[in-house]
C-alpha cells in the first residue's frame, strides 16, 4: 500500500453563518499603517497637542523679546511627578476594565465549551412512548440536542450585539438560530431612560456601541427598510395604547410568520407590540435584508477637530451625522433608552433544556450539575460584562484631573523658559502628547465592547465559538471501542517510537499478566 498522503483541505465554498474573519489579510500595507496611525493616541488628541504648542510658541516668543513672563520652576518635578501617578492610575483602571472584558469572554468560550460538550456527550436518548419508534426517538434527541446547541451561539452572538448596543435579532449570525423562539419582555443590564430621566427622544434608538447604526440608518447599511424591532422598542411600546384587551391579556407566546403581503402592509408600524409576546419570523425573499453580523462605522470628516464639537449639537436635533464621533455619541445615547436583553432571554431557554431532561430522569446528578455549572459562568460572565459597561470613570474624577493636566500644560511654558529657551516649544508639544495620550487611551479602552482598533475582536471570539461547536456536532459521540482498539494504536505501551509495534488486539491476546510486566520494565 503506498503510504497515506496528507493533504490541505479544501475550504467550504458555503460559510453558513459565519461573519467574516477578523484577522484576514484584507487591506495593502499602506491601508494598514494608516489603520494603525489612526488607532493611536495621537489621533484622539492632535488638536489639543497643537493647541499648546501654539500657547507655548506664544510665550516664548514674548519672553525672547523681553516680557518675562516667567514662574519658579519648583513645583515642576513635583507637580509633573503626582500628576504622573494620577494618569497612570486612570490608565491602569481603564486597562482594568479592558482585561476584566477580555477575561470575561474567555468565560464565556469556557462555558459554551462545557455546555456544549455535556450535552453532545453526556445527555442520553429520551426514554420511548407510545406509538414513537427509536429511531424517531433518536433524531427527536439530535434536533434537540443541535438546538440547543445553535443556542449557545447565539447566545455568544447576541451578548456581541448586545454590547454594542445593537439590539434585535435580525443579523446574518443571529436570526436563524433564534428567529423561532416565543420572546419574552426583559429589562436590558444597561441604563434605561427612566434611570436616568434623560430628555434625549426615542428617536435615538441607535444600534451600535463604540460605532453602529440607528435603526432608521441601518435601514440604509443593511439594504432593508422594512426590518422589524424588537419587540421591547420605544416605538413598539410607544403603540402600545392601540392594543385591546384581549391582546394584552393573551398568556400565549406565539412566533409568528408574516407573510410578503401583510409584511408590505404593516410598513407602518414595523414591529410587533411588546404585549402580544410574538417574534416577526421574515418571509424567505426578504431574509437577505438582514443586517451584517458587524457594522463598523467608516471615518469621516465629522471625526475630525473642530468639526467634531458639532455632532452632539446635530444628534440631540435628530440630525443624521456620520463617522466614528457621532456612533460613538449614539452609542451612549442608546445606552439611556430602552433595550432588549436577548442574552438573558436565551439563557433562560437553555435553562428550560436543563430542567427538561432533570423532569425525564434521563441524565444522572452530576451532569445536570454540570450543565447548570456551565449555564451560570454564561450569565455570570454577562452580567460582569454589563458591569464594565455600565461602570464609567466618575465624572467629576475626570473632570478633575483634565482640569489639571490642562492647568499643568498651560503653565509649563512658564516654567521652562528660564532653562530650555526655544527648547520650551517642543518639550511642551512632547510633555502635552504624553499626559493627554494616556488620557484619551484611557477613555478608548475603558469601554472596549465596540468597532475601534483598540477594542476587543468580539467577532474573533464569536467566530471561534461558532467553528468549535461545528466541530463538536460534526460527528456522533465515539465509542471507546471503536478508536481505542484500532491497528493504528500499535504504541500504546511502547516507551518509545523504535520499540516494537504491537497493536491493540495483539495485547488483548496476551492477557493482562503481560501487559503489567510490559508496563513495570519502563
Amino acid at each position: 500500500m503506498s503510504p497515506l498522503r496528507i493533504r490541505k483541505s479544501v475550504p467550504l465554498l458555503d460559510k453558513g453563518f459565519r461573519g467574516p474573519d477578523p484577522f484576514a489579510p484584507r487591506q495593502s500595507v499602506g491601508a494598514e499603517f494608516v489603520n494603525a496611525l489612526l488607532a493611536t493616541a495621537l489621533f484622539r488628541c492632535w488638536h489639543i497637542i497643537v493647541a499648546f504648542a501654539g500657547w507655548s510658541t506664544l510665550i516664548t516668543v514674548l519672553n525672547d523679546r523681553g516680557h518675562m513672563l516667567n514662574i519658579d520652576s519648583a513645583l515642576l518635578t513635583a507637580v509633573g511627578t503626582v500628576l504622573g501617578f494620577v494618569i497612570t492610575y486612570r490608565t491602569t483602571s481603564s486597562f482594568q476594565c479592558y482585561s476584566d472584558g477580555r477575561m470575561l469572554w474567555s468565560s464565556i468560550i469556557f462555558g459554551s465549551r462545557n455546555f456544549a460538550r455535556m450535552v453532545w456527550f453526556h445527555v442520553p436518548d429520551s426514554e420511548p412512548v407510545e406509538g414513537e419508534s427509536l429511531e424517531q426517538i433518536k433524531a427527536k434527541t439530535l434536533v434537540e440536542k443541535k438546538t440547543v446547541i445553535n443556542l449557545l451561539e447565539a447566545y455568544a452572538v447576541a451578548v456581541k450585539h448586545y454590547l454594542r448596543g445593537e439590539d434585535s435579532i435580525y443579523y446574518e449570525d443571529l436570526y436563524h438560530h433564534v428567529k423561532f423562539l416565543p420572546a419574552y419582555t426583559l429589562p436590558a443590564g444597561r441604563p434605561s431612560m427612566a434611570d436616568h430621566g434623560s430628555s434625549i427622544t426615542h428617536d435615538f434608538t441607535m444600534a451600535g456601541a463604540e460605532g453602529g447604526e440607528s435603526y432608521r440608518m441601518k435601514q440604509q447599511s443593511c439594504r432593508s427598510p422594512d426590518l422589524p424591532q424588537p419587540v421591547t422598542s420605544p416605538l413598539a411600546q410607544s403603540h402600545a395604547h392601540d392594543r385591546t384587551p384581549d391582546s394584552v391579556n393573551h398568556p400565549r407566546r406565539q412566533t409568528t410568520i408574516v407573510k410578503p403581503k401583510d409584511y408590505h402592509n404593516r410598513q407602518d408600524s414595523k414591529i410587533q407590540h411588546s404585549g402580544d409576546k410574538k417574534r416577526v419570523i421574515l418571509p424567505l425573499s426578504e431574509e437577505k435584508n438582514l443586517c451584517p453580523s458587524s457594522m463598523p462605522p467608516k471615518y469621516h470628516l465629522v471625526d475630525l477637530f473642530p468639526f467634531s464639537l458639532l455632532i452632539k449639537f446635530f444628534l440631540e436635533r435628530g440630525r443624521s451625522v456620520q463617522g466614528r464621533k457621532a456612533a460613538r455619541l449614539r452609542a451612549k445615547m442608546q445606552s439611556m433608552s430602552v433595550s432588549h436583553n436577548l442574552p438573558l432571554e436565551i439563557s433562560l431557554y437553555l435553562s428550560s433544556y436543563i430542567a427538561a431532561i432533570q423532569h425525564r430522569q434521563v441524565c444522572d446528578a452530576n451532569t445536570i450539575s454540570s450543565l447548570l455549572a456551565a449555564l451560570n459562568l454564561l450569565v455570570e460572565s454577562l452580567t460582569g460584562l454589563e458591569r464594565i459597561l455600565t461602570t464609567p470613570m466618575p465624572f467629576s474624577y475626570e473632570t478633575h484631573l483634565w482640569s489639571v493636566t490642562a492647568i499643568y500644560c498651560t503653565v509649563l511654558p512658564f516654567m521652562t523658559w528660564s532653562t530650555l529657551k526655544w527648547v520650551t516649544i517642543p518639550t511642551t508639544t512632547i510633555i502635552t502628547f504624553f499626559y493627554y495620550g494616556f488620557l484619551a487611551a484611557g477613555e478608548e479602552i475603558e469601554n472596549p465592547f465596540g468597532y475601534d482598533k483598540n477594542d476587543l475582536n468580539l467577532d474573533h471570539f464569536t467566530n471561534i465559538i461558532r467553528e468549535e461547536l461545528k466541530a463538536v456536532t460534526s460527528t456522533p459521540p465515539p465509542d471507546p471501542s471503536h478508536w481505542a482498539f484500532v491497528p493504528g494504536n500499535d504504541l500504546v505501551f511502547a516507551n518509545n517510537e523504535g520499540d516494537e509495534r504491537i497493536p491493540p488486539s495483539e495485547w488483548v491476546k496476551r492477557g493482562p499478566d503481560e501487559i503489567l510486566r510490559t508496563l513495570s520494565n519502563w
